[in-house]
C-alpha cells in the first residue's frame, strides 16, 4: 500500500514508519526539517516537506495515497484546532476519490478517563480529560465521513527502548540518583504496551480496510506504578526513593495534559486480539529494555 504518515518521525511513528517500510509498504512522511528528513529515508520511507498547521499544501498528495496514519501531535494549547483543520482538509480532499480513503486515526486511553476497578473496552463511554478531548471529536468527524474508511486506535501508555517512553522521567530520575517524582499514587495503574507491538497493530489495522470503529492496544490490562518504580530502581541500581505529587500540583506546574499521567486506569485489547490476530511480543513489561 501507499502510506503517507503524519508524524512518521515521533517516538511512536518512528516505529511504525519501520514497520510498514519493512513489511513492503510504501511510505511518504510529512515532515518540517531536514533533520527529519534525514531520519525518514534512513528509515526507507520518502519525506515530502510541509507542516500540520498548513494542510492545503499536503491534503490533495495524502489523500492520493492508498491509505493516512494520523500520529502527529503535541501538548501545545492549540493543538485540537490545527488536527481539527488538518482531519477537515482531509475529508474535503478524500471528497474527489473514486474509493474510500483508508485512515488511522490516533486516540489514546485518556480518553476514557479513570476507570479505576472497570476495565475500559471499547463500548465503554468516552470521559476525555480536557487537554484531549478534541481527539474524540476528530475522530467522530472522520467516523462520519462518506469516503474515508476511518479507524481510531487507542495505545495504551507506550514505552520502548530508547528512553523509556512512559518511563522516560522515571529512568532519568534513577540514573541520575534522585528522588523517582510520582504522579497521582504508587496505586495508580497504566495499561502499557511497548512500541514494537503497537507498531504492528497499526499494521495490522491499516491492511484490514473493512476494520473500522475503535481498537485499544494495550498488552496490560493495568500496572500500578508501585510495580514500575520498583523494577525501573532495580534496573538502575537506584535506591527506590520517590516523591509523590498530587494531580492539582502536576497540572498547576505542567498545564492540563499532566492529568493523564495521573488516571487510574485499565484497559483491555480483546478486540484487536480477536478481530486482528495482533498478540503482543511483551506480554509483561519486565520482558523489555528501556
Amino acid at each position: 500500500m501507499k502510506v503517507m504518515i503524519l508524524g512518521g518521525t515521533g517516538s511512536i511513528g518512528s516505529a511504525v514508519t519501520q514497520e510498514l517500510v519493512k513489511q513492503g509498504h510504501e511510505v511518504l512522511g510529512l515532515c518540517r526539517s531536514a533533520a527529519s528528513a534525514k531520519k525518514l529515508n534512513s528509515f526507507g520511507a520518502r519525506p515530502i516537506f510541509g507542516d500540520l498547521r498548513h494542510p492545503e499544501r499536503w491534503s490533495k498528495v495524502a489523500a492520493a495515497q492508498d491509505a493516512v496514519i494520523q500520529l502527529a501531535t503535541d501538548f501545545s494549547g492549540d493543538m485540537g484546532k490545527v488536527d481539527a483543520a488538518a482531519m477537515q482538509a482531509l475529508i474535503s480532499a478524500a471528497s474527489a476519490r473514486s474509493t474510500p480513503l483508508r485512515l488511522i486515526y490516533t486516540g489514546g486511553c485518556w480518553l476514557y478517563g479513570e476507570t479505576h476497578s472497570r476495565v475500559a473496552t471499547e463500548t465503554m463511554p468516552k470521559r476525555p480529560i480536557s487537554a484531549f478531548a478534541w481527539m474524540q471529536e476528530s475522530a467522530q468527524a472522520l467516523q462520519k465521513a462518506s469516503n474515508i474508511s476511518c479507524t481510531v486506535l487507542h495505545p495504551a501508555m507506550v514505552y520502548h527502548e530508547d528512553g523509556g517512553g512512559a518511563f522516560s522521567r522515571y529512568v532519568e530520575a534513577a540514573c541520575g540518583d534522585a528522588p523517582i517524582e510520582v504522579w497521582g499514587s504508587l496505586k495508580t495503574r497504566w495499561p502499557l504496551v511497548h512500541r514494537q507491538d503497537l507498531a504492528r497493530a497499526y499494521r495490522l489495522l491499516l491492511e484490514a480496510p473493512d476494520l473500522c470503529g475503535e481498537f485499544n492496544v494495550a498488552a496490560e490490562i493495568g500496572v500500578p506504578l508501585k510495580q514500575i518504580v520498583a523494577e525501573i530502581s532495580r534496573r538502575k541500581n537506584h535506591d527506590g526513593s520517590y516523591l509523590l505529587r498530587s494531580r492539582k500540583h502536576v497540572m498547576f506546574k505542567y498545564g492540563a495534559w499532566a492529568e493523564g499521567p495521573t488516571l487510574d486506569q485499565q484497559m483491555s485489547a480483546e478486540k484487536i486480539k480477536a478481530e486482528c490476530g495482533w498478540q503482543p511480543q511483551y506480554h509483561r513489561f519486565e520482558q523489555a529494555e528501556f
